[in-house]
């Protein structure tokens, strides 16, 4: 993991971070996403219909249960000190080029892309992350994410 202070991050611009360690993804976390967001389709839910009909021959997470790991996986991969507070300040891009299937293991890649001022108290940091799947060529999400550092 990187630990850096705020006033250095601009340092990583341009750079890999690093990645996190990799994370299950199982069928309790994806029923739980579905309770949570109504989102209860069968390619989800329905391991016997899944493992039959879909090209996956699984169940598999929905893109956005893979988006809303970003932080959990994100903050195992950089540690900025000097700030009161991290917040999740949105997406400018985000594509989801393979599903994760049940059981899979998951991790991030976090490029640094750019860094800027916003006033005395807070830095924007743009991030790329990329998820991972441990095996697969393709990866789950590809976001460029912003957070917004308070001091």
């Amino acid at each position: 993991m990187l630990s850096v202070e705020l006033n250095d991050l601009e340092h990583f611009c341009g750079t890999t971070i690093g990645h996190s360690p990799w994370k299950t993804i199982t069928q309790e976390m994806i029923q739980a996403f579905a309770d949570a967001t109504g989102d209860h389709q069968w390619i989800h839910l329905d391991v016997e219909r899944a493992t039959r009909e879909t090209l996956w021959k699984s169940t598999v997470a929905h893109g956005f249960l893979t988006v809303s790991l970003i932080p959990l996986l994100n903050q195992e991969v950089i540690d900025v000190q000097g700030k009161s507070a991290s917040i999740n300040y949105g997406i400018n891009k985000l594509r989801f080029p393979a599903a994760v299937k049940s059981g899979a293991d998951i991790r991030s890649k976090m490029e640094l892309l750019d860094v800027s001022r916003v006033d005395d108290h807070r830095t924007q940091a743009i991030y790329r992350t990329t998820v991972e799947i441990r095996g697969e060529d393709k990866p789950a999400c590809v976001a460029e994410n912003l957070v917004m550092y308070v001091a």
